[in-house]
């Protein structure tokens, strides 16, 4: 009697395990990228032929793996302790759960070729390698102490009833002739483990004939079960010893139980629930502790899935072969529950746990049983846990370290992972007894079920339009009660168990992610980030569109990005969570081309955007010019109300560029992709001198044609921003320089300084410069930046009314700024000299106090000006041909003059290109000579309103 204890202590394990063994022994890992998918999956059928049909790959497995030894030793236990009502309810809400989670398995099995993997294939081709190889680590790891937990635990029934005595003295007439102890203990587990491993080496087919021949002799003993209850008469039946229970002062519970044959009496006095002592453990029952051990027997329906790749037709065979299965077992579970209910005393239920021997028709036959069952949950997992090792080592998730366990022989056995999976089930074996780890193994595979669940949920919501079953009898509504099922499962059993299996499962995930190969498979997060964000575009109403909710959205024209890495670093920062995009103009004709050129640009241009750890989209596009490219990316980027509506170009200029990619202090400071790669993962042309205009080879646009791409970016009503010197940009040293607050200085000049006539700081484009100064400052690596804004004044005037006009304006925008009032009378006189006009002026060209009174007073802060007056602020003046160099230099000396401590970087306002399209080489030389040596410097001209004083 006694071989009953130690199983019940490895009821947790027994049906989980073995499916999840098997579940991964069918991975063969030929899928590893989408375009050579079909080409291998051909290859794996001709190399590894599939001959186990629905009734042997997947009904016989499913049903070994859910009955087990817990039909034979638990049914009375459930009854016994919650009663026949409570009992049928459990046995309701389990196979509630796991019908929810056989649901997500037939759908994902029948959405096109399942050919090798279970439920390891399912969660790493839907959910990515993180989430496969991790909890394929586990159900390893499960499958190989269970293998060894179930050989123990056959051991210990076996040397129980066939065992010598302590005495070493076998009675006369006795079975028991078996040495007894530790080392002898081994050597029968040895021997199993032995016979285990000849059969896996094998192959599946013998696996599966040896399960066939182990499922025939549960059959029998099943049968002879249901047919002892009607032939056998009423006895009484002697009860095991129970373990003695601290501090009990009652009366000792009784030695002797009655089967009483069917009876009403007896019938209604098992319905309610009367928990008690567990005579094996003498710990108290409630209904979580026998919900856990019933729910045990529920599990293992994966086993027939965990075949796939030994599967004729594995689309068929799991649906069919999986709910044939569940539905048989949830039937024999009731039945017998009833007729146990009908004719066992409840203290017989309670206290002798394997009364279904001592009433059958014949005893040995339910002993052979719980030997069959016990030895097929061994061999089970001892197949799984090699296949898994085996799925595990071709998706190379742990690089070389597995490479071995590819091995296989001629008619595709994974033999080395066998071999491995015996050799670690063999150590677990000098452990003795595996108690303690029956729950952490359950909770393992409920893990593994949980997911399941979340693999079909994904691809439920993510609406791929590839995922279509065949099988269509689940919703995403299925999938959340499966996966809600399995968590609080995991936790009635044990908590401190479940959360650590969570956690481990989390640190093989985070392994995982860091130390393998970017996979081809696929990744489930990529559809799911594509249907949410569909969606939230689509209610992103440009029609709602709010000044006070404004962001700038950036399209920065690069060349080359060799010399534009301080550019496209500084900008990232600029963006303030709005819309980067890269774009890039090709040259060329796709009529002369036989392919697409720029498709195999964008991973270098990716590859850029990972190694600069920047937050930014790519768009690259081929054009005839690059006006005609740059009107392209203007008219086409973005999405919705995410498109760009600032366009950032690099100045047109004649300064020699610097290849930053390959500069060994950025390397230093910028991670790369693969830090033991030296080869970067981007390819970009090497730069030639002078290319620092937008054209690839050298300048391949004029002046003329770059003054005409600003033009046309206004006429689209975008805010344009040139950028000169920040190839003299590095973000790392500037940050890093400016240790203490306020060391570090963004410099704001927002006054048009080629039109010194006509000075104004509320127009829209001044408000502009304010607006991304600002932004800037608020970046967490700028925040200690102090911005300076220069008050242009000419002497005579009200130097501290203007500027507390200024100061008063910048506080009800809530921006925070050091106001400094620089006198430029010579300036301005230089400029009225070249006029000829410097003794009279034009009636529309008021003084500048005049204009500052109206600016700052009586208007409202972003009220346009009326008639032309904003045209006149704005435009590049008429008479540029007589905006005086010495006037421009002069300008630019006031600018360098006011850099102590010296900017990191200065914001001017640049005023629209003339309307005369001779003028703009003028226009061009005119910003030239004003920003001369000025350092990093962004001129921006702003064309939208963007600030607001409303709440």
């Amino acid at each position: 009697m006694s071989e009953r204890t130690p199983l019940l202590h490895y009821r947790l394990s027994t049906s989980v395990n073995e499916q999840s063994g098997e579940h991964h022994a069918c991975l063969s890992g030929e899928t590893v990228s989408q375009s050579l998918a079909f080409s291998r999956l051909k290859s794996a059928h001709l190399s590894r032929p599939k001959k186990l049909s629905t009734f042997f790959g997947v009904v016989i497995p499913t049903l070994l793996s859910m009955f087990s030894v817990v039909v034979f030793l638990r049914i009375g236990f459930v009854v016994g302790q919650c009663g026949l009502y409570q009992a049928i309810a459990m046995f309701l809400v389990a196979y509630f759960i796991i019908s929810m989670t056989v649901l997500s398995v037939c759908a994902i099995s029948t959405n096109g070729a399942l050919d090798a993997g279970g439920a390891y294939y399912m969660i790493s081709r839907a959910l990515g390698p993180e989430f496969g190889g991790s909890l394929g680590v586990m159900f390893f790891l499960a499958n190989v102490c269970s293998s060894a937990l179930y050989i123990l635990g056959l051991v210990e029934a076996i040397v129980a009833t066939f065992g010598l005595p302590e005495d070493g003295v076998s009675p006369a007439g006795s079975l028991q002739v078996l040495p007894a102890g530790y080392w002898w203990s081994l050597l029968y587990a040895t021997g199993i483990l032995l016979l285990c491993l000849l059969v896996c080496l094998v192959g599946a087919e013998i696996y599966a004939k040896a399960s066939f021949l182990i499922f025939l002799v549960v059959m029998i003993v099943l049968a002879s079960i249901f047919i002892s209850f009607f032939a056998m008469r009423p006895r009484t039946i002697l009860l095991p010893a129970a373990l003695p229970v601290h501090n009990n002062t009652g009366p000792q519970p009784p030695n002797m139980a009655n089967f009483t044959g069917f009876k009403l009496d007896t019938l209604l006095g098992n319905l309610d629930a009367d928990y008690a002592v567990d005579y094996t453990t003498g710990t108290m029952m409630s209904f979580a502790t026998v919900f856990a051990v019933m729910f045990n027997g529920c599990t293992g329906i994966m086993a027939g899935s965990n075949m796939s790749g030994d599967l004729k037709n594995p689309s068929y065979s799991i649906p069919r072969g999986t709910i044939t299965a569940v539905i048989f077992t949830f039937i024999i579970y009731n039945l017998l529950s009833l007729m146990v209910a009908c004719s066992c005393d409840r203290i017989l239920l309670q206290r002798d746990y394997s009364f279904l021997r001592d009433i059958n028709v014949w005893n040995p036959l339910v002993t052979v049983g719980v030997y069959s069952s016990t030895m097929s949950a061994a061999m089970s997992n001892l197949i799984g846990a090699s296949r898994i090792l085996f799925a595990l080592a071709r998706d190379d998730l742990f690089g070389t370290v597995l490479s071995p366990a590819k091995k296989t022989s001629h008619n595709g056995n994974p033999w080395v992972s066998v071999l491995l999976s015996w050799f670690l089930v063999q150590l677990v074996l000098f452990t003795g007894k595996l108690n303690t780890i029956a729950s952490i193994v359950t909770i393992f595979f409920l893990l593994v079920y949980a997911a399941v669940d979340l693999a079909c949920l994904a691809l439920e919501w993510a609406s791929a339009p590839n995922f279509r079953p065949t099988f269509r009898y689940f919703t995403w509504h299925t999938c959340v009660l499966g996966i809600v099922g399995c968590a609080i499962m995991m936790f009635l059993i044990n908590a401190i168990y479940a959360s650590a299996s969570i956690a481990f499962m989390l640190l093989l995930l985070l392994l995982i992610h860091y130390l393998s190969p970017t996979s081809s498979w696929g990744y489930i997060s990529q559809a799911l980030i594509f249907h949410q964000v569909r969606k939230y575009l689509l209610m992103l109403d440009v029609r709602k569109d709010h000044v006070k909710f404004w962001r700038p959205q950036l399209l920065l024209m690069v060349s080359n990005p060799r010399s534009s890495v301080g550019l496209i670093t500084f900008i990232n920062d600029i963006k303030k969570s709005g819309l980067y995009v890269l774009g890039h103009v090709q040259l060329g004709d796709l009529d002369t081309l036989p392919s697409n050129p720029l498709q195999c640009r964008y991973d270098s241009w990716l590859s850029l955007v990972d190694h600069l750890n920047i937050k930014a989209f790519v768009n690259l596009t081929l054009a005839d010019s690059v006006r005609h490219g740059v009107q392209h990316l203007l008219f086409i980027s973005g999405l919705g109300g995410m498109r760009p509506n600032t366009l950032v170009l690099g100045f047109y200029d004649d300064c020699t560029p610097k290849d930053k990619l390959t500069d060994p202090a950025l390397t230093a400071t910028v991670p790369t992709q693969d830090p033991e790669d030296e080869r970067p993962p981007y390819h970009f042309p090497a730069l030639r001198p002078s290319n620092d205009g937008m054209g690839e080879n050298g300048k391949v646009m004029g002046p003329q044609e770059y003054v005409a791409v600003i033009a046309d970016a206004m006429k689209m009503m975008k805010n344009v921003a040139l950028a000169r010197y920040f190839h003299q940009f590095d973000r790392a040293s500037t940050i890093s320089s400016s240790p203490g607050k306020g060391a570090l200085y963004v410099d704001v000049w927002p006054v048009n300084l080629l039109r010194p006539d006509s000075s104004s700081y509320v127009d829209t484009c001044s408000l502009f410069l304010l607006q991304l100064a600002c932004v800037l400052n608020m970046v967490r690596a700028w925040r200690h930046a102090r911005l300076r804004l220069f008050l242009c004044v000419e002497e005579g005037r009200s130097l501290r009314g203007a500027e507390e006009k200024l100061g008063q304006l910048l506080k009800e925008l809530r921006i925070k700024a050091n106001v400094y009032t620089v006198p430029w009378d010579q300036q301005v006189a230089l400029h009225w000299q070249r006029q000829g006009e410097a003794g009279r002026r034009r009636p529309r060209e008021r003084s500048q106090s005049q204009r500052e009174e109206e600016g700052l007073g009586k208007r409202g802060l972003f009220e346009e000006k009326e008639g032309d007056d904003g045209d006149f602020v704005n435009s590049f003046p008429s008479n540029a041909t007589r905006l005086s160099d010495e006037y421009l230099l002069a300008v630019n000396r006031l600018i360098l003059d006011q850099a102590c401590p010296p900017p990191a970087v200065r914001f001017l306002y640049l005023p629209h290109p003339p309307a005369d399209t001779q003028h703009y080489t003028a226009y061009l030389r005119q910003l030239d000579l004003l920003t001369k040596d000025l350092g990093p410097t962004l001129l921006i001209h702003g064309v939208t309103p963007v600030l607001t004083t409303d709440l």
